[in-house]
C-alpha cells in the first residue's frame, strides 16, 4: 500500500471517521497484517475495552430437510434421504433441558427449509421451549426460514414476527446472508431470500423491538470488493434501525467427511480453496474498521478453529460465542477439528489465556457475570495488543 495513504486511512481510523468503500478494499489489498490488526484493535478496544464476550447456549437444528440446494451446503437433505431428519417438539425439549444444570441462557435455532411441515409447528416449538425453559433466551431461525413461513403459511412477516414474538421470540438469527451482491449471490444460493427480503425481514424485526445479529460467508468464490459492499450495504440498515448488536464472520466451509452416501452436497469445493488463518484475521479486521456502527464483532470458533479464534480477537472480535454443544451445519461435514462443546470453564481459559477480560453475556448484550482477566503477576501471562 502506498505510504501516504496508509497513513490517510491511519489518520481516519485515529479520528473514528467513517471509512469509505474505496478504504475498504484499500485495506483489503494490504498484506501488512500487523498493521491491519493494530488499527481495529485500536477499535475494538475503543467500544469494548479488555472484555471479551460469550455466553452459555445451544445450537439445536430441528431438521436438515430443505428444499433448497444451496452451492456451498452439506447440511440440507432431501425428503427420504438416509440421514434425513426432523425433530419432534418433545425431542428439542428434552435436548435442551439436558443443559439446564449448566445455566443455560440461550437457544439458538436454525433449520432447513421443510417442504412439508406446517406453518404451526413452528410457533409451537417456541412455545413449548420457553414452558420448559423459561428463563432462557429464543434466538430462532433466519429471515430465509420467515421468507419460507410467508410461503408456506399465507401469513406476511409482519404478522409471522408478532405470532413468534409471542410464542417467546427474543432475536432472529443472521443467516441467509451468504454474500449479497448477485453477481456471486446466484452461484451460490437456491433459494428466494435475496438483500430485498432479508434486509425487509431484519428491519420489520427491529421495528419491533427485536435486536439481530448479521453474518457474512466469506472465503468461497467472492472477492474482497464483494465482501465491502456486504458489509456497507449491513452498514446502511445499521443507521436506519439500529437494531444490529453483532456482525459475524462466517468462514466457509469444504466438505470433508459428508461423502458416506456417496454424495459430495458441496458444490463450490472443487474449484475453491478454504480461506488460510491470516485471510480470516484480515476479513475481521476490516470488518471492524468498515462497520462503525455496531457495537460487536463475533468470531464464531467452531467455524474458525480455536487458535484462529484466539488470533481474531486481537484483529477487531470481541466477541467468540459460546458453548453451542451441537453445531450440525458445518460439523456433519467439515471434521474441522473444533469440538462440540465448549465448557463456560473452557470459554473463560481460553479467553484469559488470549489475554482478555471474559465476561458472560445474554442474548441482548446485557452482562451477566464478570470474571477475572489473566493474572498479572504471572511473567508468561499473555496480555492484550497495545495500543
Amino acid at each position: 500500500m502506498d505510504v501516504g495513504l496508509k497513513r490517510e486511512l491511519e489518520a481516519k481510523v485515529h479520528a473514528g471517521e467513517r471509512l469509505t468503500r474505496e478504504d475498504g478494499i484499500a485495506l483489503y489489498e494490504s498484506d501488512d497484517l500487523a498493521w491491519l490488526g493494530g488499527l481495529a484493535h485500536e477499535v475494538r478496544t475503543r467500544k469494548n475495552g479488555d472484555v471479551v464476550h460469550f455466553n452459555v447456549n445451544r445450537h439445536l437444528n430441528m431438521t436438515n430437510v430443505c428444499t433448497a440446494s444451496c452451492a456451498y451446503c452439506s447440511f440440507q437433505r432431501k425428503p427420504g434421504e438416509k440421514d434425513a431428519y426432523t425433530m419432534r417438539i418433545e425431542e428439542a425439549v428434552r435436548l435442551a433441558k439436558a443443559m439446564e444444570n449448566e445455566n443455560l441462557t440461550e437457544l439458538h435455532i436454525v433449520n432447513g427449509l421443510h417442504p412439508t411441515l406446517p406453518w404451526r409447528y413452528y410457533p409451537r416449538s417456541l412455545r413449548e421451549l420457553k414452558q420448559a425453559l423459561p428463563n432462557v433466551s429464543l434466538k430462532a431461525f433466519t429471515a430465509t426460514e420467515i421468507h419460507h413461513f410467508e410461503t408456506i403459511s399465507g401469513l406476511s412477516a409482519s404478522e409471522i414476527l408478532d405470532e413468534l414474538i409471542d410464542a417467546g421470540l427474543e432475536s432472529l438469527t443472521g443467516g441467509g446472508a451468504e454474500i449479497f451482491d448477485w453477481e456471486i449471490r446466484q452461484h451460490i444460493v437456491d433459494h428466494a431470500t435475496h438483500w430485498e427480503d432479508w434486509s425487509r425481514i431484519h428491519r420489520l424485526a427491529h421495528e419491533k423491538g427485536l435486536k439481530t445479529p448479521s453474518t457474512m460467508l466469506y472465503g468461497h468464490i467472492e472477492e474482497p470488493r464483494h465482501r465491502v459492499d456486504h458489509v456497507l450495504r449491513l452498514r446502511e440498515l445499521q443507521d436506519e434501525t439500529g437494531g444490529f448488536q453483532v456482525f459475524i464472520p462466517l468462514r466457509y466451509q469444504h466438505d470433508f467427511v459428508d461423502m458416506k452416501d456417496g454424495k459430495v452436497r458441496n458444490r463450490l469445493q472443487a474449484r475453491t480453496t478454504m480461506a488460510t488463518g491470516a485471510e480470516a484475521l484480515k476479513v475481521f479486521a476490516v470488518s471492524r474498521l468498515l462497520f462503525d456502527n455496531v457495537p460487536h464483532v463475533k468470531c464464531f470458533w467452531v467455524m474458525h478453529g480455536l487458535q484462529t479464534t484466539q488470533l481474531a480477537l486481537q484483529h477487531g472480535a470481541d466477541d467468540m460465542d459460546g458453548s453451542v454443544v451441537e453445531y450440525k451445519i458445518t460439523h456433519d461435514a467439515d471434521n474441522y477439528g473444533t469440538p462440540n462443546k465448549l465448557t463456560r470453564d473452557d470459554l473463560l481459559e481460553l479467553i484469559r489465556d488470549a489475554g482478555f477480560r471474559p465476561v458472560e453475556r445474554n442474548t441482548r448484550y446485557e452482562a451477566i457475570r464478570e470474571y477475572p482477566g489473566p493474572d498479572p503477576e504471572r511473567r508468561e501471562s499473555p496480555q492484550p495488543m497495545r495500543l
